[in-house]
């Protein structure tokens, strides 16, 4: 690798990052923002005992590919515009790679310009939950699987109506199925194996 290309992915992906997912003022995202259970989760040090799903992190690691664990359970993020599902136009449904739970439809999916997947909302707000990020220097709203806890993005305050939320996933964080949804209630979807 070049030592203009490490530079490069040293000093200016960060940046590009962080501008493109934006700071976004938190009070307001919290108003606009679908409530999980009624509250913003902001305790980054939760126990993973807590969800459905519970795994070590041996055993996170047996099961997901090192860069699937690096932002499912890490709490890492891909390059944006090179990810698997960004420019994905199929009709179907998007599951948490960690566990299998659906969370995003493509009804719902929408180019944001950013270089991730973004959807303007979950399927139902109860698959996912909310917790406050205050990495990078800045405050941003995580997302995770609520029967899991893996990492799966942030929503940001900027998307469009109805919602006006972004909420900018990992493709690494995501498996899609590919599916007609013109005879699908995708509030009833059941969980699937992940491979």
């Amino acid at each position: 690798m070049s030592r203009l290309l490490r530079i490069y992915l040293l000093f200016f992906l960060p940046f590009i990052f962080m501008v493109s997912c934006g700071n976004s003022n938190k009070q307001h995202l919290e108003k606009a923002s679908l409530k999980i259970n009624n509250s913003l989760q902001t305790s980054s040090a939760d126990t993973m005992d807590r969800y459905e799903v519970f795994k070590t992190e041996e055993e996170w690691k047996q099961i997901l590919s090192s860069g699937e664990y690096r932002i499912l359970r890490g709490r890492g993020t891909e390059l944006p515009f090179v990810n698997e599902y960004y420019d994905n136009e199929k009709e179907g449904i998007y599951y948490c790679r960690a566990c299998g739970q659906p969370l995003y439809s493509s009804e719902t999916k929408y180019k944001s310009g950013t270089g991730w997947p973004s959807f303007w909302q979950p399927i139902k707000s109860s698959l996912v939950e909310e917790k406050e990020d205050n990495s990078f220097f800045m405050t941003r709203t995580e997302i995770v699987c609520s029967r899991c806890g893996s990492h799966l993005g942030h929503v940001f305050n900027d998307g469009p109506e109805p919602t006006g939320l972004r909420y900018c996933m990992n493709s690494k964080a995501l498996t899609f199925k590919e599916m007609d949804l013109s005879d699908v209630d995708v509030e009833e979807l059941s969980v699937i194996e992940v491979e």
